[in-house]
């Protein structure tokens, strides 16, 4: 299968039957990311959380009355 890296247009080919295949031939809103722009994108985030400027925001939801 040959599929495309979203951040640099790199082509890729990967085997049709790993699991990555499959998620991206049945549900086409994930995207492929090349290995070069993973690593990149989480060493600069690793960079970032030892900075200290760095914070994850997380979505609190309200529990029901009903529950």
């Amino acid at each position: 299968m040959r599929v495309k890296c979203v951040l640099c247009d790199k082509i890729d080919k990967i085997d049709d039957q790993l699991p990555l295949a499959k998620r991206l031939r049945n549900r086409p809103i994930h995207t492929y990311m090349c290995n070069e722009c993973d690593e990149r994108i989480r060493e600069r985030t690793l960079e970032r959380q030892a900075s200290g400027n760095f914070t994850l925001t997380y979505k609190t939801e309200k529990e029901s009355e009903w529950l």
